[in-house]
């Protein structure tokens, strides 16, 4: 991928991320907490992505990109560690309540995440921005 590519890819994933943000706004809103959660993860997950792409780090996986985030940000101390940990918690809540049989996220497990997602959003395209 070139660079006018690349910085093409990285809008679209900070821009899917914001969207995807908003998106589970609107599901908390509704009162649906595991599909919220879902898009809460997943808009981590396009923002980190964006980021990783932007330095040339390749994922192949989920798992992949959470521990090459770790590994090159968090790690490094270029974001904070409170940050490695929300992705973290959000993978793992994203699994249980998209897998987990009979499982339910509820108002107080899932309000508090979004101003620490919203604030991990802005932190990477800040990043992104200052490497652009």
């Amino acid at each position: 991928m070139n660079f006018p590519e690349k910085k093409e890819y990285v809008k679209y994933r900070i821009d899917s991320a914001k969207t995807t943000f908003d998106a589970a706004k609107i599901l908390a809103e509704n009162g649906f907490w595991n599909s919220s959660v879902n898009r809460l993860y997943y808009s981590l997950f396009y923002a980190v992505n964006a980021l990783l792409v932007l330095n040339d780090i390749q994922t192949k996986s989920h798992s992949s990109t959470k521990s090459q985030f770790s590994l090159h940000f968090i790690k490094t101390g270029i974001i904070d560690k409170k940050y490695g940990r929300l992705l973290s918690e959000l993978f793992d809540w994203r699994q249980k309540g998209d897998y987990d049989n009979i499982f339910d996220y509820n108002d107080e497990s899932v309000q508090p995440l979004f101003k620490p997602v919203a604030e991990m959003i802005q932190l990477i395209e800040k990043e992104i921005k200052n490497a652009l």
